[in-house]
């Protein structure tokens, strides 16, 4: 007997309209790190692998309850804003839908993404300054919403403060985490625009509410320098996000404005977490860590949770023994460019007669293989 999908299993906390498109999301591992985990002391370090929902991330969570709502209310087309990520989960539950979709998305989504979306048939623009620039982003988002709505059709947009309900398939992630890692201390989350740190919140406070937690774990807000919209601010006590001009290179998490940012700090500080600030350069040595130690492909932004929990570990902020788990948001192959570094150096195409030495040279050096050619 076929297993129910993501929203028929947790349909008493998700608003659920009759067209949510479900394409097998949901249900993603959560293992144990080998190496990483133990080299920085931490006891008990898990990654939660939502790299492999069908598009390769949790956004999947998202987008099969948003396009089932605008199936729902008769819309018959998707309209859209999305850094990367959003747009191709987008894009796959529109196509299943038979629904047409235009995405407005980054001046420098990675082109990975970009032709992730095509291939779905999305109809995909490119916005100068998008997402970067604050004021210019604010104003681009407040065209597109009434170019939308002029024509009947809702913008789609991953955040609270956009589409709440669709939002709440993303709590699904806390549900899980609640049975595979039962008794986690810390949560990292990666935060761009702070919807995904708002709905695991809010799902570890559905359990809390119907009995079936004590409490939640604390959750941790992990940005990179260059968009520092939330950690500093939650450090210093402050109550609100700030705007900063975004300069990270990491793609998904430079949303230069408080779109849920408040409000993720607000849930941080409810649960005992705090934010971590990482630098880019390490972001990108750990992503190489986690291909090479973990056996891990993620994009830059699945590594920050991690790169996080590294630093609360250093800082002595952890809770103690307890399972820390890091949520992994995106898969590398969505990000090809950032894979240069350790993919580079291929030479020539080697003869047959070069094969025996390039296996005696493996056995001699196991540990450098995989920088061969």
């Amino acid at each position: 007997m076929a297993r129910p999908g993501l929203y028929a299993r947790h349909a008493g906390y998700l608003p659920v309209p009759a067209g949510a498109v479900d394409l097998g999301q949901g249900a993603t591992p959560t293992v144990r790190s080998r190496s990483i985990g133990p080299a920085a002391g931490i006891a008990d370090l898990r990654f939660k692998l939502e790299s492999l929902n069908p598009t390769g991330s949790y956004k999947d969570r998202f987008a099969g309850l948003a396009i089932g709502r605008l199936a729902a209310a008769g819309v018959g087309a998707c309209v859209a804003t999305s850094s990367g990520n959003t747009g191709a989960a987008l894009a796959a539950c529109a196509a299943a839908a038979g629904m047409p979709c235009a995405l407005f998305v980054a001046e420098g989504a990675p082109a990975g993404k970009l032709a992730q979306m095509r291939a779905y048939g999305a109809h995909v623009h490119r916005v100068a300054r998008f997402v970067a620039d604050p004021a210019e982003s604010r104003k681009i988002a407040a065209v597109l919403a009434a170019a939308a709505a002029a024509r009947g059709l809702p913008l789609q947009v991953s955040a609270y403060a956009i589409c709440p309900e669709a939002m709440e398939g993303i709590k699904t992630l806390a549900y899980e985490l609640a049975d595979e890692a039962d008794g986690a201390g810390d949560v990292f989350l990666p935060v761009g625009g702070g919807g995904l740190f708002v709905a695991v919140a809010r799902g570890y406070a559905d359990l809390v509410a119907a009995g079936r937690l004590a409490g939640p774990p604390r959750l941790h807000a992990v940005q990179p320098e260059g968009n520092d919209t939330v950690v500093t601010p939650l450090r210093r006590g402050e109550n609100r996000a700030r705007s900063v001009t975004t300069v990270t290179a990491i793609s998904g998490l430079g949303v230069a404005y408080d779109l849920d940012g408040s409000l993720a700090m607000s849930h941080a500080r409810a649960t005992g977490g705090r934010g971590h600030l990482v630098a880019e350069d390490g972001i990108a040595a750990l992503q190489r860590r986690l291909a090479r130690e973990e056996g891990i492909l993620v994009e830059p932004a699945g590594a920050v949770a991690v790169a996080g929990a590294l630093a609360a570990a250093e800082r002595g902020e952890l809770s103690g023994d307890a399972p820390v788990v890091c949520v992994l948001t995106g898969h590398g192959f969505k990000d090809p460019e950032s894979l240069s570094g350790p993919a580079a150096g291929f030479g020539p195409p080697i003869g047959s007669g070069e094969i025996a030495a390039r296996i005696d040279a493996l056995l001699a050096a196991p540990a450098a293989a995989s920088a061969g050619g």
